[in-house]
């Protein structure tokens, strides 16, 4: 099977066969795995930021940057029992309502009572499946209230997790999987980068694995204790993160099928060949490539979303701002003809920070960019090339630099609690903000 060749490499790659832009900014720190090591070195010591409620008042939540976003409580990694923190998901309990946060850390999955923001309690752990070579980030996802996870640690199979054993719960408690995907012989998951769900039909596709060339592994998980290797898809390359859909946008060809669009990269070519790839999974055993599209001053195709209507697809290139010295940058591809998805805007920001995961909820963008910490910009605004900055919380208030040496990776804003976001910073911990804006819905 063909190794999959990790952001780190592919830093070091480019950086080697790149002249012009990218030569300028040797200087940078350009690994990213050293950078989050240190940040994992340091994490124990903190910060001194308030855990409490403090509201952005004259652009400060105490020592945090801000705009249009108060803080409801900080949880720090200390707290958390974690010395790194990564990716982030959520659950509302649909017997309680209680929502938690699903915090992706070094040690494993922490989850964390937020059903009352201001004062959240760490419930558990669920510990990491290895701690083997690799590296130490993870990814989850949730369906049918069990939580999936990954991580690029060795020999570390998808962990399928009950959420329900968290009712009841009064102290913190370490937990075990409720069961394991592996895959089947000749296409074990020894590690992955990351995964999405389709929640509407119950199939999991993890990306970035030694399977596929690190495109789409795809799991039936209708039965969620009992996942089954249901397919795969390579053309297209390796898959760094995906969004797979029902798809009901305005491309009437496609109309009703399942599709997956991933920010995808080729290193057959050098330099090698980043991509919004599109593909149509509707019969997982039978994946067919609908497009595949490049753009210019790549560096690596990183994450993206569609907007609600499913016109439009928001595109992080996660090393453009350091090897060409861009602004903080999103891209806006046209999708609403599938075949051929165009590049309609590049959308330069007022921040240098590395763009990293962003999400839409309503009529907004919700992006994780790294030291410039949250941003939130009108996703409405698309159709006209542009993406309106209407709110922002700095995790990371030492500096904006294009660098991994800390600030936030990931955020999750769809929680029953409407208007409440939980932040994942990577040497802080997790936050829990409040957006002061219009209905995110547009009504």
């Amino acid at each position: 099977m063909r190794k999959k060749i990790g952001l780190a490499m592919a830093v070091a790659l480019v950086i080697s066969v790149l002249g012009g832009a990218a030569a300028a900014h040797e200087q940078e720190d350009s690994s990213q795995v050293a950078a989050f090591e240190a940040i994992a070195a340091n994490a124990a010591q903190n910060s001194d930021a308030p855990r409490s409620e403090q509201p952005c008042v004259r652009g400060y939540a105490g020592e945090f940057p801000c705009s249009n976003i108060d803080m409801l409580s900080m949880v720090p990694s200390a707290d958390l029992g974690a010395t790194f923190v990564n990716d982030i998901w959520g659950w509302t309990d649909p017997e309680t309502g209680i929502d938690y946060a699903l915090v992706g850390a070094s040690e494993g999955t922490i989850f964390v009572d937020i059903s009352v923001p201001k004062h959240p309690w760490v419930v558990g752990i669920l510990p990491t499946a290895s701690t083997e070579g690799g590296e130490f980030w993870r990814d989850i996802k949730v369906y049918a209230d069990h939580a999936f996870v990954v991580s690029e640690f060795d020999n570390h199979p998808m962990q399928v997790f009950d959420l329900t054993e968290l009712r009841g719960v009064t102290s913190h408690t370490v937990f075990a999987d409720t069961a394991q995907y592996f895959g089947p012989e000749g296409l074990e998951i020894e590690h992955a980068h990351n995964l999405n769900i389709n929640t509407d039909i119950g199939h999991a596709y993890i990306v970035g694995t030694d399977t596929f060339e690190g495109g789409l592994h795809i799991v039936d998980i209708t039965d969620p204790a009992n996942p089954t290797f249901a397919g795969g898809f390579a053309d297209h390359g390796y898959s760094h993160d995906t969004q797979c859909v029902q798809y009901r946008g305005p491309d009437a060809d496609y109309h009703g099928r399942s599709l997956c669009f991933s920010s995808n990269a080729t290193f057959d070519d050098t330099p090698f060949f980043n991509t919004l790839s599109i593909v149509d999974v509707t019969d997982p055993a039978n994946p067919v490539g609908i497009s595949n599209t490049d753009y210019p001053n790549d560096g690596y195709s990183h994450q993206g979303w569609l907007t609600p209507d499913q016109r439009y697809f928001l595109h992080n290139d996660e090393l453009d701002e350091l090897f060409f010295g861009v602004n903080t940058t999103t891209r806006i591809f046209d999708v609403s003809d599938l075949d051929n998805p165009t590049l309609v805007s590049t959308v330069a920001h007022n921040t240098t920070a590395i763009g990293h995961n962003a999400y839409t909820e309503g009529r907004y963008l919700l992006a994780s960019n790294y030291t410039a910490g949250l941003r939130i910009f009108r996703a409405d605004r698309a159709g006209d090339g542009a993406l309106p900055e209407v709110a922002y919380f700095d995790v990371y208030p030492e500096n904006d630099d294009p660098s991994f040496e800390g600030g936030t990776w990931s955020n999750y804003p769809y929680f029953s609690q409407r208007g409440v976001v939980a932040v994942s910073s990577m040497d802080r911990g997790l936050f829990i903000l409040q957006p002061r804006l219009r209905s995110r819905s547009g009504r």
